[in-house]
């Protein structure tokens, strides 16, 4: 047999998911997306309510939204659906103007994100920091429980050791055996018990009906006109944004727990095309879901796109042709699920007195204040871009401090050679100015900055400042050791930056 003849099945299974070939991988894989789609349900009428629409709305989304991403996002395992942060951004559009311009809002936010997954606004994550990061954990951990303390408020009392039943069975469990997710184990037993011994607590059906019928593509009822653009435009820019950046933090995070890389460019993309899709489905659209997403990476073991898919496909499964064993469900069966998946994604390293002794004041702050603005505004997006602010702030007080000036005299007192030696730029360069002993110094003046770097046009105008005032006093002024960039940008700026 010729050689010619074997290679082409290598490729072939280079490319093939492990799922279709590891009978373990897919017995995870299904089972983590049959526990996401039971938790997704409630979560999706939830955000409906919220939003103002019918519960089908928000479950349509977290069906197209999932499917979809699976196939075109750029983070595997990761899971979208209708969520909260884009519930309170487009509620105000639907009950001033009702359901089509949400409709209409969501695919032209959906288009928006496209563009700005092609201009390449993922590569912003770069900016944010580690401090950042782990208040977003956090945070993202408080919301999950305080979403859980209205379900826990004016119950029966049925529900308290129902939810403490759920959390045991989640901790024993998986001692016993890990074939099953212990959350999956959990919700079976829990609706079992109710069922049989006929406890009334509320159930899944009490959020709202469930749809019987899969959705239907269509356009927005909305007139195609510019008056239609202007108003749904600031609510689709605002939906982009907070989705975008939710879900790249989300992806993030994913990274970190399972050690792997994702594309955020095409996952960027990829949540433009599934609101897109949603919005002509007639979903009200959204974004990456962390708390989902936690349950199916870090406690289920999910790791391929198949759960993403399997927990949409599921989720309308279960609506369409379960629809009344699902309402059966206990709330507090899902509460103790999403207790188990607070607990587990608030970083408790973070806030331990030993790492907390050891942090800089400046690192624990920015930690704080991301946790304080995102349980405030109830708003993940809000706290990462007031988080990633304040540690700029505290990055650029604490750089502005590190240019150093030192002069050194020869002995014939005609030259003084004033080495900076720090990173120059609008911060730093501030101070830089008043550093010089214009009246004293000698008829030459030499400034090293070969230990210096200059950033921005802010340390250009110093620079241009300090000649200035030596000139007036009759002192020449000679620049050395600029590295090729900063002699770049100092070549292209001196002199042009003032009027006089």
């Amino acid at each position: 047999m010729s050689s010619s003849a074997v290679p082409p099945a290598a490729p072939l299974r280079a490319l093939r998911p492990d799922w279709l070939s590891n009978p373990k991988v897919w017995r995870t894989e299904v089972l983590a997306g049959l526990v996401v789609a039971l938790a997704l349900i409630p979560e999706a009428i939830s955000f409906s309510i919220i939003a103002g629409v019918d519960p089908a709305v928000g479950l349509f989304a977290s069906f197209t939204m999932a499917v979809v991403i699976s196939i075109v996002g750029g983070r595997r395992a990761m899971i979208s659906a209708a969520t909260g942060a884009v519930a309170l951004v487009i509620a105000p559009l639907n009950r001033e103007h009702g359901l089509g311009h949400l409709i209409a809002a969501v695919i032209l936010a959906g288009v928006i994100q496209v563009a700005l997954g092609v201009l390449g606004v993922a590569k912003l994550m770069r900016f944010i920091p580690r401090s950042v990061m782990v208040g977003f954990v956090n945070a993202l951990a408080i919301l999950i429980f305080m979403a859980q303390v209205p379900e826990m408020r004016n119950v029966p009392w049925a529900v308290y050791p129902l939810i403490i039943g759920g959390l045991a069975l989640m901790v024993l469990f998986p001692r016993i055996t890990t074939v099953i997710p212990a959350p999956l184990v959990s919700i079976v037993i829990l609706t079992a018990i109710t069922v049989g011994a006929a406890i009334a607590v509320p159930t899944v059906g009490d959020k709202g009906e469930l749809p019987s019928s899969l959705p239907v593509p269509g356009l927005p009822d909305v007139p195609f006109t510019l008056d239609t653009l202007t108003t749904i435009a600031p609510y689709a820019f605002a939906m982009a944004l907070v989705g975008l950046i939710e879900s790249l933090m989300t992806a993030k995070l994913v990274d970190d727990i399972t050690d792997t890389h994702s594309n955020k460019t095409r996952e960027s993309v990829g949540q433009g095309i599934a609101n897109i899709v949603t919005g002509f489905f007639g979903g009200m659209g959204g974004c990456a879901m962390i708390g989902q997403t936690m349950i199916n990476v870090k406690v289920s073991g999910a790791r391929t796109r198949l759960s993403t898919f399997l927990a949409g496909a599921f989720l309308m499964v279960l609506c369409i042709a379960f629809g009344p064993v699902v309402s059966d469900i206990p709330m507090a069966a899902l509460v103790a699920v999403m207790i188990m998946v607070s607990f587990a994604t608030f970083d408790w390293h973070s806030v331990a007195p030993k790492t907390l002794k050891r942090m800089p004041a400046g690192e624990i702050g920015v930690m704080a204040i991301t946790v304080a603005a995102v349980v405030a505004t109830h708003n993940l997006a809000i706290g990462v871009v007031l988080g990633s602010v304040t540690a700029m702030v505290v990055f650029a007080k604490r750089v502005a401090h590190l240019a150093e000036v030192t002069a050194v005299i020869d002995p014939d007192n005609t030259t003084v050679v004033y080495r900076v030696t720090g990173e120059l730029f609008f911060a730093s360069s501030n101070d830089l100015v008043g550093q010089f002993d214009y009246a004293n110094d000698p008829e030459k003046v030499v400034i090293d900055l070969s230990a210096a770097h200059i950033w921005d046009a802010s340390s250009v105008a110093a620079l241009d400042a300090i000649e200035s005032k030596y000139a007036q006093r009759g002192r020449s002024v000679e620049i050395i050791g600029l590295n090729d960039p900063s002699a770049d940008l100092h070549g292209k700026l001196t002199g042009e930056l003032t009027s006089h």
